[in-house]
């Protein structure tokens, strides 16, 4: 009899399994399918629009300054993970202009402000911290003035009092072989990550540049599994240890990247960490119960 009731405990247990096991995996398929769909939600802003306007402009204050002008795509565009709230700017100006290089960022800005606003004059022009928007009636599009002079090229530091060296081609490369390294998936994740960032409160946000350096940083030696949900899973769980670190600025533009958020182990630093270690422990609830609506509370979807 004992025999007989170990075996059919046996094979309730073995059903169980089964059960549990195709519940997983149904979990898995529906979360990287949502994260998919959230995507293209995510890549619906208007490349072309941007690079017409782009262009328009590069036109336009070329017949306004000494020395020429480039636009180059500095931004989350050219990187691919723009996402609406967090990300970097559309474009670098680059004034190829050495007395601009003599004058401080704010009267740079300044400058490109005006030189807008004459050769566009029914599109609104705006004037951020840093960078500069220009309304267009299909899309806005924001720009940081760069000065580059001898053959060097400078953006504002976060003081907005002095210049800073950068490379900007060079960062956007190193995503570029790390996406590729991973399945292409680098890329996404970072989409993924800043849009449930977004949702945090200001102060446990981080920039978008930031959140791509730590993504390089993140998967740079990653050898898990290669889903959606895994890698963002991933991205928050190493990220609230990593962001306690400053992280080195590979483009030259400052010595870290991260520089505002202050010291090792910082206050600043800490509150960014435990908001990130908060994310991943609720995609670990999530997937424990196996429940979608766990991903979209932390998306922000309902």
């Amino acid at each position: 009899m004992g025999g007989a009731g170990g075996g059919f405990n046996s094979t309730r247990q073995d059903i169980r399994s089964v059960q549990d096991a195709t519940r997983d995996t149904a979990y898995e398929a529906e979360c990287n399918a949502f994260l998919r769909e959230l995507l293209v939600g995510f890549n619906d802003r208007n490349v072309e629009a941007v690079r017409t306007h782009v262009e328009e402009i590069e036109t336009a204050l070329g017949k306004e300054v000494s020395g020429s002008i480039n636009l180059a795509f500095g931004g989350s565009i050219t990187k691919h993970t723009y996402v609406d709230g967090i990300s970097d700017v559309d474009a670098l100006v680059i004034l190829d202009n050495c007395e601009l290089s003599e004058a401080t960022p704010a009267e740079a800005k300044l400058y490109l402000v005006s030189r807008l606003q004459e050769r566009f004059p029914r599109t609104e022009i705006t004037e951020g911290q840093l960078a500069v928007t220009a309304h267009f009636s299909d899309i806005d599009v924001q720009l940081l003035p760069a000065v580059t002079c001898n053959g060097t090229t400078h953006i504002s530091d976060e003081t907005i009092n002095r210049w800073a060296p950068i490379r900007p081609k060079e960062f956007a490369n190193i995503l570029s072989r790390v996406n590729a390294d991973h399945s292409s998936k680098v890329v996404p994740v970072v989409k993924i990550a800043k849009a449930i960032v977004s949702n945090l409160p200001e102060q446990q946000r981080t920039s978008g540049y930031h959140m791509e350096s730590l993504a390089v940083d993140v998967f740079r030696n990653y050898d898990g599994a290669h889903t959606l949900k895994d890698m963002t899973k991933h991205f928050f769980t190493e990220a609230a240890r990593r962001v306690l670190a400053p992280i080195r600025d590979t483009t030259g533009q400052s010595v870290h990247v991260d520089d505002a958020l202050g010291d090792e182990n910082s206050v600043e630093r800490r509150r960014v960490g435990d908001a990130f270690a908060r994310v991943a422990r609720r995609m670990g609830n999530a997937d424990a119960a196996a429940t979608l609506e766990g991903w979209k509370g932390i998306l922000g979807v309902n």
